[in-house]
């Protein structure tokens, strides 16, 4: 690290500060699949960023429309105004989004686009007389993001332990993780579906299906260790929200844009939500920028109950669409759909599936999860030091082996780039089988 930098005026986000301070791991240059460290070394990025960078790092044509974007006109506001390639970039992802998603609403990351999601479904009911329905429903262990509404519906519990009281009329499902019945395994868990039914026998029957407003959960939960859906589970949670009126929310801001080899996931399992929240790979996270997509008739209850003249929906943020974000937009999609990133994704699976399965059996390794390029390898905790031992695996990971990875308690998640080779993935999981084997 340069002697000059001056780390104590930064208070990072979801960091220990005071331990990352004694010795910072510094990033300053990324291209395709790597990231440069301040010392000079080749760091494989295991992770695309943050979720976020699937077509790989510093893309040209994504570069190029920033750049002439900022030459041409760096903002317009979109508040009872526009600018054209906000209209271009909804247009653009309601192409790429499932077929009845196609009302966007541009907002700036994955925690707005929670609230917002929240917001319009609250805002839905009402607007059609049946102001009731107030409550919300999400899942243990699963994470939307920092907003108060988010963390309220949210199930991490250290995300909002430090804040007291958040929204009063939300509930949560359990999560379906059960590694006693399903651990090891390859791609969608066998058990577990019957959880669904806990939506319809536990929480709608304590609140009243009358006052419930939407599900939200993440097709596959992400941020809380990779928690794959068990076969059935999702349709069977649509089916529920159907009989009861109930709107059904995806936040997709992980597995929207390829992660599962499909635009998003509800394609991949074949789920039909009434929204889609998406964000990170948006823009493969060169300017943030997130969306909620929605069905027609959502859209049109604000247009019908609103009167002439009126603000339909009172809710929006500064950068809304912003031109550099919807510039950015424009051009991941179509690096996206030109170079078959999704499709590549899906043929990559396989090899990244025996990839991570060749580390069972390792020490402490008590379970393996995948899905597309996604992958959660869970370990042993240490006695009296949870964590721990996965974060022992990340250090090590970054200065000896030159690869970063993202750890979540003691599971480490993998979510490279789509744009990795065989190669790429054999350095990778060689790398952490390596250190799992000399640290036993």
């Amino acid at each position: 690290m340069s002697a000059s930098l001056d780390t104590s005026h930064l208070w990072m986000p979801f960091t220990a500060n005071r331990q990352f301070k004694e010795k910072p791991r510094l990033l300053t240059a990324a291209s395709g699949m790597f990231y440069t460290s301040d010392d000079g070394r080749q760091i494989l990025d295991g992770t695309a960023g943050l979720w976020c960078v699937n077509a790989g790092h510093a893309h040209p044509r994504i570069t190029e429309a920033i750049q002439k974007q900022a030459a041409e006109m760096d903002y317009a506001p979109l508040f009872q105004m526009g600018h054209p390639k906000a209209f271009k970039a909804a247009s653009a992802l309601v192409n790429m989004a499932p077929a009845g998603l196609n009302r966007v609403f541009f907002c700036n990351d994955g925690s707005e686009g929670v609230d917002t999601a929240l917001k319009m479904a609250l805002g839905y009911h009402r607007a059609r007389g049946d102001a009731g329905r107030t409550r919300l429903i999400g899942r243990e262990r699963a994470y939307h993001g920092v907003g108060f509404g988010g963390i309220a519906v949210g199930g991490i519990a250290g995300n909002r332990k430090q804040f007291g009281a958040t929204l009063a009329a939300a509930d949560h499902l359990r999560h379906p993780l059960d590694i006693k019945r399903n651990a090891f395994s390859r791609g969608l868990p066998e058990h577990g579906g019957e959880l669904a039914e806990e939506l319809e026998q536990r929480l709608l029957n304590l609140h009243d299906p009358s006052s419930v407003a939407a599900v939200i959960i993440e097709p596959l939960q992400g941020s809380a260790g990779v928690i794959l859906p068990p076969k059935g589970y999702l349709e069977r949670i649509r089916a529920i929200c159907d009989k009861h009126g109930i709107l059904l929310i995806f936040d997709e801001v992980i597995t929207g844009f390829g992660r599962l080899g499909t635009a998003f996931g509800a394609n991949y399992f074949g789920v039909l939500p009434d929204m889609i929240i998406c964000a990170k790979a948006l823009t493969n996270a060169t300017v943030p920028m997130g969306a909620v997509i929605v069905k027609q008739s959502i859209h049109d209850a604000f247009m019908q109950a609103a009167p002439d003249n009126a603000i339909e929906f009172a809710h929006g943020y500064t950068y809304s669409g912003h031109p550099l974000a919807a510039a950015a937009a424009i051009a991941t999609l179509e690096v996206y759909r030109d170079e078959g990133l999704f499709e590549r994704a899906s043929e990559m699976a396989p090899y990244f599936e025996q990839a991570a399965h060749r580390l069972q059996g390792l020490p402490h390794v008590k379970d393996i999860r995948n899905l597309g390029l996604v992958c959660g390898i869970e370990l042993e905790s240490m006695p009296d030091k949870p964590g721990s031992r996965a974060y022992n695996v990340f250090t090590k990971a970054f200065w000896d082996k030159g690869i970063l990875i993202r750890v979540t308690a003691d599971v480490i998640a993998l979510s490279p780039p789509l744009i990795i080779t065989q190669a790429e993935i054999d350095q990778l999981f060689d790398g952490i089988a390596n250190i799992l084997k000399t640290t036993a």
